[in-house]
């Protein structure tokens, strides 16, 4: 008898684990990114990734010099661009955009979490959080 108590224990308890550990793996934006350090590239997608629990967007930044370094920017969730207007047509790889968003907490890296991005011919799309925008800024 005692070992089967004991045998359900270590079963539930092993549920839980199994059960916390997705939301451990989520981050909080804060924890990620600096909602005070703003940020706005240039470039040339490279790759779309619309797959939860976050899209990424990957670009090619060519700076004065003709140094290219690649950025990642972190998105909404596919549902949430949908609302937003968004298609999975909408950006192609190749793309001319400029990226709008919060730089991520470690300089270092070039990633942030995308606020909004504006095609070539000025469509402009809401594809995250904002960050500490003055008031009326996207």
């Amino acid at each position: 008898m005692a070992r089967k108590v004991l045998g359900v224990l270590v079963a539930a308890g092993l549920g839980l684990l199994v059960a916390a550990s997705p939301a451990r793996a989520h981050h909080a934006f804060a924890a990620a990114f600096d909602a005070n350090n703003l940020v706005t590239v240039q470039g040339v997608l490279t790759e779309v990734k619309l797959a939860n629990p976050h899209s990424w967007f990957y670009l090619d930044v060519t700076d004065a010099s003709g140094n290219v370094a690649r950025w990642g920017f972190e998105g909404a969730t596919p549902t949430s661009l949908i609302r937003s207007g968004v298609k999975p047509s909408t950006f192609k790889v190749g793309d001319r955009v400029t990226v709008k968003g919060c730089h991520a907490r470690d300089a270092s890296v070039n990633s942030g979490a995308a606020r909004e991005i504006i095609l070539a011919d000025g469509r402009s799309f809401i594809v995250g959080p904002m960050g500490n925008e003055p008031n009326g800024a996207n």
